[in-house]
């Protein structure tokens, strides 16, 4: 007799709640297919991909001039170097 009395007092309130569900998941589908007044139309054909093989011109002179760039390598082989050192005396 229990069960049946706990049953009856809350059969109401989950066929509310189902009711709700159901109205509130239609009416989401209904605004997702809504589309602004002032969104620009989306084009029919995809647009074609970039160009992939269409390389820029060489360039006639080194970005860096050479004199720097040698420069900069023997600046980070000392510093590669004594990087190695200090790891060797850390161990």
């Amino acid at each position: 007799m229990l069960a049946l009395w706990d049953l009856q007092k809350t059969l109401p309130i989950r066929g509310a709640l189902l009711i709700a569900a159901l109205a509130v998941g239609g009416c989401s589908s209904q605004l997702a297919d809504m589309t602004p007044t002032d969104a620009q139309a989306h084009p029919r054909e995809p647009g074609s991909y970039l160009p992939v093989h269409d390389l820029p011109p060489d360039r006639d002179e080194a970005v860096i001039p050479p004199e720097q760039r040698a420069k900069i390598e023997a600046e980070l082989a000392a510093a590669r170097d004594r990087q190695a050192v200090a790891g060797k005396d850390g161990k």
